[in-house]
């Protein structure tokens, strides 16, 4: 049986006789692929479909949720049933209600470009070929690539329904292929993994295996002769891989999930300066193409471009219809949705603007600080904003890199991270759905010896 918009719709209308005052129904269906490859050879395999209903109904002011892999009438009348009975029972919250029909996306004529014909046709055949031809280009790149953790290939064909009580109807389907590699290099008794990735929804916009098989081999190379340094407070330069990962604190920063339960040291600080001037950060759904684009949101409201940093001036935060309520704002159209439980926020493509400076020119303006290449564990408080992570990359010297770093510890507090940028590189390129250009932060603490 297939899942249609009139079923759903079905459904909706199921909850509502049964006393719902508003429901929503939402349907994920997915063909995922992964191969992974070890020295040339197929080492793991695996495919999997999946399809699911998930059902949120609100019975004046409490709302409970539902799921179910079986779409038979039964199964179905249990379903409903289940929701409506468990939602009488939860607490009331004023909060839980359904965007309007004003806030809803209405029809859409603009192709978002999510759906590639070209990953859904390609073979597991040539999928072996891209992960081993990736592989390959890693290993043979210098004599000092001894050994490989392996290469993936995967790929992700997805579709979401979405149907309310408010009146949206809606569907989308979407692709993406992802590729990366982590080869081993080897210097005497020294060794150092690398790795590289790529994730696009086209598959003619995806990094060649060689490009990737080639960087992920280099990335390895530059850890060897890795060496610890004094404790001492110096400018930091994340190259852009490492930039993107800052955007994910920052995001819990600025999650309206955290600004209404005030565990966010940006509470209140809507329409004040907290960054340098040079700094802007957007999430915008709606770049053709890319991850995390798609034209409605988790509730069905159209998705949008949206300023959360603009000159350095905190603009706005990201929210869903819930969290705005709380913080009596309106929605950012960042809703997120599984098949069970609340719309959670999310980010959509969530990026930090480019700049003008090439990072050879950024790296060229420090004389002694550290290139930041590779983080490692977890240290943000978005309370209190203090960030803390195991970092390894190169030292600079007069403008130059020299030495590979490990085993040190980064430290800062975001304000001061936030207003401490100098430059920002022009080298902006989204391999997933946060991304950003290279950053030089004026200081920050380094601890090693």
């Amino acid at each position: 049986m297939e899942i249609t918009q009139a079923l759903l719709s079905d459904i909706v209308h199921s909850a509502l006789k049964r006393g719902a005052t508003e429901a929503e129904v939402i349907a994920l269906e997915s063909n995922e692929f992964s191969v992974d490859i070890r020295l040339g050879e197929v080492e793991t395999l695996e495919e999997s479909a999946s399809r699911g209903l998930g059902l949120r109904v609100i019975y004046e002011g409490r709302q409970a949720s539902a799921s179910t892999s079986d779409i038979q009438e039964k199964s179905l009348e249990k379903l409903v049933a289940d929701a409506v009975e468990m939602a009488r029972y939860t607490s009331v919250d004023e909060a839980a209600v359904l965007p309007s029909r004003e806030e809803l996306l209405r029809e859409s004529e603009t192709d978002l470009q999510l759906y590639d014909e070209a990953i859904a046709a390609l073979p597991t055949e040539r999928k072996i070929e891209i992960a081993q031809a990736c592989e390959a280009a890693a290993r043979t790149y210098d004599p000092r690539i001894t050994n490989s953790e392996g290469a993936r290939c995967s790929t992700t064909l997805g579709k979401m329904l979405l149907v309310t009580s408010s009146g949206f109807t809606g569907e989308y389907r979407g692709s993406n292929c992802g590729l990366m590699v982590a080869p081993i290099a080897r210097d005497g008794d020294q060794m150092q993994l690398g790795g590289w990735g790529d994730r696009q929804r086209w598959l003619s916009k995806l990094d060649s295996p060689e490009e990737i098989g080639n960087e992920a081999a280099r990335r390895a190379l530059d850890k060897l002769g890795a060496r610890k340094i004094a404790t001492q407070e110096v400018p930091i330069v994340f190259d852009a891989s490492m930039a993107a990962e800052l955007l994910s604190s920052l995001f819990e920063a600025v999650s309206g999930e955290s600004v209404f339960r005030r565990a966010s040291f940006l509470v209140g600080k809507l329409d004040e300066m907290i960054a340098a001037p040079a700094l802007t950060v957007i999430d915008d759904g709606c770049l053709p193409g890319a991850v995390g684009s798609r034209p409605f949101d988790g509730e069905g409201l159209p998705t949008r471009r949206t300023a959360v940093i603009e000159n350095g001036v905190l603009r706005s935060y990201l929210l869903n219809t819930y969290t705005a309520r709380k913080l009596g704002l309106r929605s950012t159209a960042n809703a997120m949705r599984g098949l069970t439980g609340a719309p959670s926020v999310g980010v959509t493509n969530f990026y930090i603007a480019a700049g003008e400076t090439p990072p050879e020119e950024i790296i060229a303006s420090v004389k002694n600080g550290f290139y930041v290449t590779e983080q490692i564990g977890f240290g943000f408080n978005p309370v209190t904003g203090d960030y803390s992570r195991g970092a390894s990359g190169r030292w600079i010297e007069n403008g130059r890199l020299t030495s590979a770093v490990e085993e040190v510890t980064i430290a800062g507090n975001f304000r001061e991270i936030l207003r401490g940028i100098e430059m920002i590189g022009n080298d902006l390129r989204f391999r997933g759905n946060l991304a950003a250009p290279t950053l030089k932060i004026n200081k920050m603490m380094v601890s090693g010896d």
